[in-house]
């Protein structure tokens, strides 16, 4: 469930919406194939629905302070809104860096606010996730994209990934091109839904150490 992800950014034309289930986190029992149900919606627009991850418990995070420059925060820290974590990161074949994210809001929309993903997300609330990425290792990170997982209140994911033609309300940016030197920086947002309880908080878990032990921003 937990699937923040960093990647090249890409042009996005998917025809319809649909919504599927699937199984959890890897060490799930076997997958449920479900077919995918078609729905009305823009050619930007497609969501996929997945099965909702039970609450692990407590995998041993521990509250701690924004981390500096060349500290990388610990995995499974938690940390409050406007607190910046310094977290390393591979995307394509052969790139890496490190990024400083700060949750700046987790703002709660309106059903309204979902009308471009068409009938499938009606009684969907979305929630924006804002974002501060900063470039802290100062390599070629131009173009990337992040994107971060909500997190419902009392644990465990939303169950809904969403995919192109996102709110007007949620600016998901990528890197700039400039985005290849220390402390440069930019803004971004990632849309996370629900259809049952609020999203109450945020989470970091690319890679081997952080998979299991997700970097969790909450108010």
């Amino acid at each position: 469930m937990r699937k923040a992800r960093i990647a090249f950014a890409a042009a996005l034309a998917v025809a319809g919406l649909g919504l599927t289930a699937c199984g959890g986190d890897d060490e799930a029992g076997p997958e449920k194939e479900t077919p995918a149900v078609s729905a009305e919606a823009s050619p930007e627009a497609s969501a996929t629905q997945e099965q909702t991850e039970e609450p692990d418990g407590d995998k041993g995070g521990e509250d701690a302070p924004a981390a500096e420059d060349g500290d990388v925060t610990k995995p499974g820290t938690k940390l409050g809104i406007g607190e910046r974590a310094v977290l390393p990161f591979t995307y394509g074949t052969s790139k890496k860096g490190t990024i400083a994210v700060t949750v700046t809001a987790i703002e709660k929309g309106a059903e309204a606010d979902m009308a471009k993903f068409g009938d499938k997300a009606k009684g969907m609330t979305p929630y924006f996730i804002r974002m501060k990425v900063e470039n802290v290792g100062g390599t070629d990170l131009s173009y990337s994209s992040l994107k971060l997982d909500g997190v419902l209140e009392g644990g465990g994911g939303t169950g809904v990934i969403l995919i192109g033609g996102l709110p007007d309300k949620c600016d998901s940016k990528t890197a700039p091109r400039e985005f290849t030197t220390k402390g440069a920086s930019f803004e971004t947002c990632s849309l996370s839904a629900t259809k049952t309880a609020p999203v109450a908080a945020a989470e970091f878990d690319e890679g081997d150490a952080y998979r299991d032990n997700p970097v969790v921003w909450s108010n």
